[in-house]
């Protein structure tokens, strides 16, 4: 799993005695603002920022009142500009909502789950934090130490999405759960993604990266172990047209490797795929490379650079791969190993994965 995380909540909505039915207020606190500055409300829409609302900072404090709109997605206080700047997150829900610049939100079933939530998150993003830290500065140490942090960091990594997963499912039927799954759904196993998807109310399944990511689960959910292979057409870097079952046909066990010149983690994976090749070939096994490239100079480059002696294809559109997107490939590295009968056995292995699996199946 990958790590790439924004959350969020709700739940049964509460109503303040003096406010007007139905609606919310915002009782925001902020340091170093000057009396008179504006803090405003946005929500973004992509990249794209929508300004919804303004409010005077006073003695420190400013004052947000409403009606909840019926997007769940949170919005953001923002103060400042981008070189100083202070954002807090919150879900707009009926109530009193307490927003402190510095610190957490408050007050409502959302935005409380969300803050006890995001504290035990913030603390595993700070070990990691403090691996990467470790691993890029300091230069004593040896070999061993490295793979000791990596193995850590994994470890780390593996639990920190597994709290997001359960968050995610414990909260399934409210914003909080709909916010985690929508942007973190592209990091769970695909298995996973589908069974929160299958539980998810209507309501919060209309969102452009909701939308996205529910396509690119339909797709990844056709190729998954124990699926057929969907075979495809692309040209070898010489421009010959080829299909995928040109090559699946002729071996006991083909990897459909997913890579690309630019891609660091290709490179470095690639002396592994190169290292099983090398030991199982000779056993029935073969690998077609799909290139995500878009440059064919680099991606010839790269193939000799790498010492690839296997076929590759690329239709080099990069990320719009329509090979990658049949396959539900989100990211690269990616690795699909497939039948002589066009069985999909095994997804995403890497390292020394490639050859134990081999080791198994070509005894």
């Amino acid at each position: 799993m990958r790590k790439g995380l924004l959350f969020v909540a709700a739940g049964v909505m509460t109503l303040a005695a003096c406010q007007e039915k139905g609606g919310y207020t915002i009782n925001g606190t902020i340091t170093g603002a000057v009396d008179g500055d504006y803090v405003y409300m946005r929500y973004y829409d992509g990249s794209k920022s929508v300004t919804l609302d303004s409010a005077i900072v006073k003695s420190g404090k400013f004052e947000f009142k409403g009606m909840p709109d019926s997007i769940f997605e949170p919005k953001f206080i923002t103060y400042g500009n981008d070189a100083n700047s202070q954002v807090s997150m919150v879900f707009i829900e009926e109530g009193n909502i307490n927003v402190d610049m510095s610190n957490k939100t408050t007050g409502t079933p959302a935005n409380d789950a969300f803050t006890v939530f995001n504290e035990k998150y913030t603390a595993y993003d700070r070990q990691l934090g403090d691996i990467q830290m470790i691993f890029r500065t300091d230069t004593t140490l040896t070999d061993v130490q490295r793979d000791s942090l990596v193995e850590e960091y994994d470890k780390i990594m593996s639990e920190c999405m597994d709290y997001v997963y359960t968050q995610t499912e414990t909260n399934i039927n409210n914003p909080v759960g709909a916010y985690l799954l929508q942007t973190n759904g592209f990091s769970f196993e695909v298995e996973q993604a589908k069974a929160l998807l299958d539980k998810m109310p209507q309501k919060f399944l209309s969102s452009t990266l909701m939308s996205r990511l529910k396509e690119y689960v339909d797709n990844a959910m056709n190729t998954v172990v124990g699926k057929k292979y969907i075979d495809f057409t692309m040209d070898t870097p010489e421009g010959k047209s080829v299909k995928l079952s040109d090559f699946v046909s002729k071996n006991k066990y083909t990897l459909i490797d997913f890579w690309a010149s630019w891609c660091g983690p290709c490179r470095q994976e690639m002396p592994n795929v190169v290292a099983a090749y090398k030991e199982f070939k000779s056993k029935g096994f073969g690998i077609v490379g799909v290139s995500l490239d878009k440059d064919a100079d680099k991606w010839k480059q790269a193939i000799k650079d790498l010492n690839i002696t296997w076929p590759q294809m690329s239709d080099l559109k990069a990320w719009q791969c329509e090979g990658a997107a049949l396959y539900g490939v989100r990211s690269i590295p990616a690795t699909v190993l497939v039948d002589q009968e066009g069985n999909i056995v095994a997804r995403n292995l890497r390292g020394d994965e490639i050859s134990a699996k081999l080791g198994e199946l070509l005894k």
